[in-house]
């Protein structure tokens, strides 16, 4: 699929530029990053923000908004496509996270598929080392990180469109295939019911009925 970011229209690296620019005056400095690379894609670094002693460890991609998403039927990519991160939120630090994050920001490159709100994505293997999660749901952007507004450059084609932070959610298998069956907001109700945190890297699986799965 071609792109039309190099005809007049926004920068790859441009876009990291402001990303990048962006997460630090949301969250502040970062602790760390690493840089995953994976065959046939650019490379995506993850970033991580804060301290388990401060609250919250937040881990955020850089890379996935370099180019715009795009419908998988279309011939070339729409540089008003789309764009997002993934930030992935936790009480305590999980390192290893750093490839499987990377590897889902890569879907939309690898495999021509847009990452959106309500989608679940399956890894197939666990979100860290030793985690009960192998998949997360894609939550609705804007609550934690606003999205960030790009300024094509002068005779662009087309305006880009903002990058948007989207929240991945930690879902065991059974929760995984619980949303498959009765949908996103269905699993949130039942998460919020049962008071779940969320960002507990060690949370027991939400207690499903026999026949919810």
């Amino acid at each position: 699929m071609a792109s039309l970011d190099g005809l007049g229209g926004l920068d790859g690296s441009e876009v990291l530029r402001r990303v990048e620019t962006h997460l630090i005056r949301e969250l502040g400095p970062d602790t760390g990053r690493a840089e995953i690379t994976f065959l046939g894609a650019e490379p995506i670094e993850v970033l991580r923000f804060g301290h388990p002693a401060r609250g919250v460890v937040r881990y955020a991609t850089l890379g996935m908004s370099r180019s715009p998403m795009s419908n998988p039927a279309a011939s070339m990519l729409d540089p008003a496509g789309p764009r997002a991160e993934l930030v992935l939120s936790l009480k305590d630090q999980r390192d290893s996270v750093a490839r499987r994050l990377a590897l889902l920001a890569a879907i939309p490159a690898v495999e021509g598929v847009p990452v959106v709100a309500g989608a679940g994505l399956d890894l197939g293997e666990p979100l860290w080392d030793g985690a009960r999660f192998t998949a997360v749901l894609v939550a609705e952007p804007g609550g934690l990180i606003p999205d960030l507004a790009l300024m094509g450059p002068a005779g662009s084609p087309a305006a880009p469109a903002p990058v948007c932070f989207l929240p991945v959610l930690p879902m065991t298998p059974q929760e995984s295939a619980f949303k498959r069956v009765h949908g996103a907001a269905e699993l949130q109700r039942r998460w919020l019911a049962a008071g779940t945190d969320l960002r507990d890297p060690t949370r027991p699986q939400l207690r499903l009925a026999a026949g919810d799965r």
